[in-house]
C-alpha cells in the first residue's frame, strides 16, 4: 500500500501538498505523542497521552519519507516547493537523533539519501539578470552517438534549433542585438548538420566557404516540402552488416539505454497529463519516437533497394534481425520491425514476398500471430509473462493499459480515493521496475566494423511520409496489389 500511494499520489494530491501533510503528521512537540480524547486543533493541557504513539508516528512518517526519496530520486530537481518542504522535515527529524535511539538506523539512511538526492529550493529573491547555462546536449560531436545515453530531466536547459515554416520566417522580425550572438552557435559544429534560420531584414552577413547544408540561405532551401524531398537509392550500412546479429544486438543495446533512462513515474505522468505537475516525460517520449523511427526505417531501407533479388535478401535479413531481437528479449525492436514490414507500402510488394524462402515466410507468419492485437494482445502477453528480466517490453502497450485504467474508473468516489484503481496503476508501474531489475549483458566488440554498425543504428535516416513511401513502392512494383 505504501508503494501504491508514493507512485500514484499525484493523481489526487500534488507532491507539495503530499509532503506538507507528511510534515504535519510528524510529532514535533516535546512529548512526541498524540493526546487521547482530544480532536485535532483542540487546545488544552496534555493531561493524558497515548503511550508510545509518538514513536510509532515518527517511525511511520520516516518510512514514508524514505520510500518517497528512493522513488523520486532524480526527479526532485523539478520540484522546487517540494524540496523546501523536504528540507524542513529533514531538519525537524534530525533534532530527534539524540532523543530517539530507536530511530537511529532510519535517520542515518535518511541522511544518506538527502546527501545523494539533489534538492532544488526556490530562491525568494533571485538575482537579477541571471545567466542561464544551456546544455548543448544536441550539439555535440558526431561521435557522441557512440556514448551511453544520459537521462533528460526537466531541470536541464537544452539549447535546440528548430526549422520554421516559410510563412513564419517571412513574418518574423529581425533579431535584436541580444539575439544575434546566439545565432553564432548555430553554425556547423564538426560533422553535425544544423538548421539555421535567415531572418528577412537582418543586417548580419556571412562570407566564406561553408558546408552546403549549412549555407546561409533562406528557410525555403533549408526545410523542403515532402514533394521536394530527393530520395537517392543505394546501399546503406544494413546491406553491408554481416552477420545480422550485429544490427540486432546494437538495436537492443541502444533501446535498453533509452528504456533505462525512463523514470518509472514518467509512465504515470504521461497518461495522467491533466493531473501531473511540471514534471517532463522527455525520456519516455524519446523512446516512443524511436519506436516509430524503427518502423519507418524498415520501410525506408526496403523501398530504397531497387534490385528485386537484393530487396528479397534484405527482407530476409530484416526478419532475421527481428528473430534475434526476440531472442534478446527486446520486444520493442521486434514489434517495431514486424509493424514496419506490415506497412501497406511494403506488404503490397508481391514479387518481393514471393521471392522470399518458404522458411522465412512461415517465420514471419508466427511473428504476425505474436503481434496480433486480438483478445487484448493475449499471445504477446503470454510470451512476455514467461520471460525473465532483463527485457524491453513493447512500451506503447503499457501506456494503453494505463490509459484504460484511467478512463475506465474514477480516481475519487464520493470524495474518497479509489484505492483499487491506484493499486492497479502501481502494479503496472512495478512491472516496468521488474523488467529492469537486472542489467543487460550483451557481448559487443569494439572493432571498427562494430562501431560503424553502432553509429548507423543510433542515427537511422528514415522517410516518415507515407505518401512518399507509397510512391517509391509503386515505382518498384507498379503492377503489385
Amino acid at each position: 500500500l505504501l508503494d501504491d500511494i508514493v507512485l500514484t499520489h499525484s493523481l489526487f494530491l500534488p507532491t507539495e501538498r503530499f509532503l506538507q501533510q507528511l510534515h504535519q503528521q510528524y510529532p514535533g512537540g516535546p512529548w512526541g505523542a498524540t493526546r487521547v480524547g482530544t480532536r485535532v486543533g483542540e487546545e488544552g493541557p496534555p493531561a493524558r497521552w497515548e503511550e508510545g504513539s509518538g514513536l510509532r508516528r515518527k517511525r511511520a512518517v520516516l518510512a514514508v519519507l524514505l520510500h518517497f526519496l528512493e522513488t523520486y530520486k532524480g526527479l526532485l530537481q523539478e520540484e522546487e516547493s517540494a524540496g523546501k518542504v523536504i528540507k524542513e522535515l529533514y531538519l525537524l527529524i534530525m533534532k530527534d537523533t539524540s532523543l530517539y535511539h530507536e530511530l537511529e538506523d532510519e535517520i542515518i539512511k535518511l541522511h544518506q539519501l538527502v546527501e545523494t538526492v539533489e534538492l532544488k529550493v526556490a530562491d525568494e529573491t533571485p538575482p537579477p539578470n541571471k545567466q542561464g547555462k544551456p546544455l548543448l546536449r544536441h550539439f555535440r560531436r558526431i561521435d557522441s552517438c557512440l556514448q551511453t545515453r544520459v537521462a533528460f530531466r526537466g531541470s536541464d536547459e537544452t539549447l535546440s534549433c528548430a526549422p520554421l515554416p516559410r510563412r513564419v520566417a517571412d513574418e518574423t522580425p529581425p533579431p535584436n542585438k541580444q539575439v544575434k550572438p546566439l545565432f553564432r552557435h548555430f553554425r556547423r559544429i564538426d560533422s553535425c548538420l544544423q538548421t539555421r534560420v535567415a531572418f528577412r531584414g537582418s543586417d548580419e552577413k556571412r562570407e566564406g566557404t561553408q558546408h552546403p547544408l549549412s549555407a546561409p540561405a533562406g528557410v525555403p532551401s533549408q526545410v523542403p516540402l515532402p514533394e521536394e524531398i530527393q530520395v537517392v537509392p543505394g546501399d546503406t550500412e544494413i546491406h553491408r552488416a554481416e552477420p545480422e546479429d550485429y544490427v540486432a544486438n546494437h538495436l537492443t543495446a541502444f533501446h535498453w539505454e533509452l528504456f533505462r533512462c525512463i523514470h518509472e513515474l514518467e509512465f504515470v505522468d504521461y497518461v495522467f497529463h491533466g493531473e501531473r505537475g511540471r514534471r517532463e516525460t522527455a525520456n519516455l517520449e524519446l523512446l516512443l519516437q524511436r519506436c516509430s523511427e524503427v518502423q519507418h526505417w524498415v520501410g525506408t531501407e526496403l523501398l530504397l533497394c531497387e534490385g528485386l533479388g537484393k530487396r528479397a535478401h534484405l527482407l530476409k535479413k530484416l526478419i532475421k534481425i527481428a528473430a534475434i531481437c526476440k531472442q534478446n528479449q527486446d520486444m520493442l525492436s521486434f514489434y517495431a520491425i514486424v509493424i514496419g514490414l506490415n506497412n501497406a507500402a511494403i506488404s503490397r510488394l508481391r514479387l518481393t514476398w514471393e521471392k522470399l524462402p518458404g522458411k522465412f515466410k512461415n517465420l514471419f507468419r508466427k511473428f504476425e500471430n505474436l503481434t496480433d492485437p486480438c483478445r487484448n494482445h493475449k499471445t504477446y502477453r503470454e510470451v512476455l509473462a514467461k520471460m525473465k528480466p532483463p527485457l524491453i517490453p513493447f512500451v506503447p502497450l503499457i501506456l494503453k493499459d494505463l490509459t484504460f485504467l484511467h478512463e475506465g474508473s474514477k480516481t475519487l468516489l464520493d470524495g474518497l480515493v479509489n484505492v483499487e484503481k491506484l493499486h492497479c496503476i502501481a502494479e503496472k508501474v512495478r512491472t516496468v521496475r521488474k523488467y529492469r531489475s537486472r542489467p543487460l549483458c550483451l557481448e559487443l566488440e569494439a572493432s571498427p566494423t562494430q562501431l560503424q554498425t553502432k553509429a548507423y543504428v543510433r542515427q537511422l535516416r528514415v522517410i516518415d511520409n507515407q505518401n512518399l513511401l507509397f510512391e517509391l513502392s509503386y515505382k518498384l512494383e507498379p503492377g503489385s496489389q
